[in-house]
């Protein structure tokens, strides 16, 4: 309702705008009030043998409202009502004045200049026009500053933020939850996409436990299948051996016997090397996400970080200008998998430090949970291993292999360790080949 009666309201003033502006092109000139020029006339010509007879002067005129001059027929001024008028016939006709002749005894004694005083009223209402219109012209523009700045926070900001949500369900991150504000145009939109994200969450979990039971199923078969093939290669070598012992003592000629032994245990390293890659090809799988770096503008980290720090427990670094070479994506999903690990089990405060050295451009995210166990940290960046503060969290072990695995696409690094008081992650980024400063 409100939006509709802002609306009207600014047509209402456009159109008010544009009846001003008319009415202002079209206005002349106003003429003269014929009877009241008479009336001067017949009052100047009563007055004749005075004016004639006194020379020049200036005095209030006799008719109100109307400023004149009087000539004789030598053009010399006799009388004139105040000063600045047209002294002269040529200005007269110049500034478009009224001339009339003054006759007295029948006979024409001199000149009648009336002057033209519609020229100034007509800037004076133009003028008045001009700053009315410029007042209504400010007023919309102020109407459109707001509005502006209205649409920008209830639908330009709600769109960017459902855009940037939606590129990282397109990544693969369903960890962040999108903030939910109902008083926006996408309030109701954005409820929408949160509950998508939980249910995509809750099926990714259930696809990667899935994938677990899948790979300790393939773990289990080749193990399984190792131990016999394993038995049937040591049976054929005893075979093997007995043969080649007989044969040494000349019982019977084994040749032929020995090559099937030989063809046994072949196939038993054959079967042993097929299921090795079996399991390996399972474990590979995680490791074809397509990475794009490009040059990017350093300070754009700082819009990535803000998005990654969604429960906003960290105080954001100035990012030095300069260029680094990133996925933008990738390097969103890494400070992702950051944050959420800091939120999820430490659940304190994240300390953020960014600082240059060399060809990088190092951020540390640190928490204030006590960190892990040092003789866990070198196995945190391996596939599906977790820390003993993990037990009874919901998570697949891959978060921060994916990063590590990232950051070394992008030619940077990630390292972990602990802080002075919690988990501390290192990435490194490098930064771009023509370095400069912007």
């Amino acid at each position: 309702m409100r939006k509709r009666i802002l609306l009207i309201s600014l047509l209402l003033l456009f159109f008010a705008e544009a009846a001003v502006l008319l009415a202002m092109l079209q206005k002349e000139e106003k003429p003269q009030d014929a009877v009241v020029v008479n009336e001067v006339l017949q009052s100047v010509q009563a007055d004749w043998e005075r004016l004639e007879g006194r020379g020049r002067e200036t005095e209030e005129a006799a008719v109100p409202g109307l400023a004149y001059v009087v000539l004789d027929l030598d053009g010399a001024v006799l009388y004139q009502t105040k000063d600045g008028l047209s002294e002269t016939i040529n200005e007269a006709v110049l500034h478009r004045d009224t001339i009339l002749d003054v006759e007295a005894g029948g006979d024409r004694v001199g000149k009648l200049i009336i002057y033209n005083d519609s020229r100034e009223e007509l800037r004076e209402e133009r003028k008045t026009a001009m700053l009315l219109l410029m007042l209504a012209i400010s007023v919309q523009l102020v109407i459109f500053i707001v509005y502006f700045f209205y649409l920008n926070r209830a639908v330009i900001k709600p769109f960017q933020k459902l855009k940037g949500f939606a590129e990282r369900i397109a990544g693969g991150n369903l960890d962040i939850p999108l903030e939910m504000d109902r008083k926006n145009l996408f309030g109701a939109f954005t409820e929408a996409f949160d509950l998508m994200r939980s249910e995509l969450k809750r099926a990714r979990l259930a696809e990667a436990e899935a994938n677990r039971e899948k790979k300790e199923l393939v773990a289990k078969l080749s193990h399984d299948i190792r131990t016999p093939v394993a038995s049937i290669k040591a049976a054929a070598e005893v075979g093997e051996a007995l043969v080649e012992s007989r044969a040494c003592l000349g019982d019977f000629d084994g040749e032929r016997l020995l090559e099937n032994y030989g063809q046994i245990i072949r196939k038993a390293d054959q079967m042993n090397a097929l299921v090795t890659e079996l399991f390996t090809a399972a474990l590979e799988e995680i490791g074809q996400l397509p990475v794009t770096p490009e040059d990017m503008d350093g300070g754009e980290l700082s819009v990535i970080l803000e998005n990654a720090d969604y429960l906003h427990r960290a105080a954001m670094p100035a990012i030095s200008p300069c260029l680094i070479w990133a996925d933008r994506l990738r390097i969103q999903q890494v400070f992702d998998n950051l944050f959420a690990n800091s939120y999820k089990y430490s659940g304190t405060d994240v300390k953020v430090k960014a600082e240059r050295k060399a060809r990088f451009l190092i951020v540390t995210v640190e928490d204030f949970g006590g960190g892990v166990g040092e003789e866990e940290l070198p196995f945190l960046k391996e596939k599906f291993k977790r820390g003993k503060n993990a037990q009874g969290t919901s998570g697949a072990g891959l978060g921060l292999y994916i990063s590590d695995y990232f950051m070394r696409e992008m030619g940077g690094e990630l390292s972990l360790s602990n802080g002075e008081r919690g988990f501390k992650a290192a990435v490194k980024i490098r930064l771009s080949g023509d370095l400069r400063i912007l």
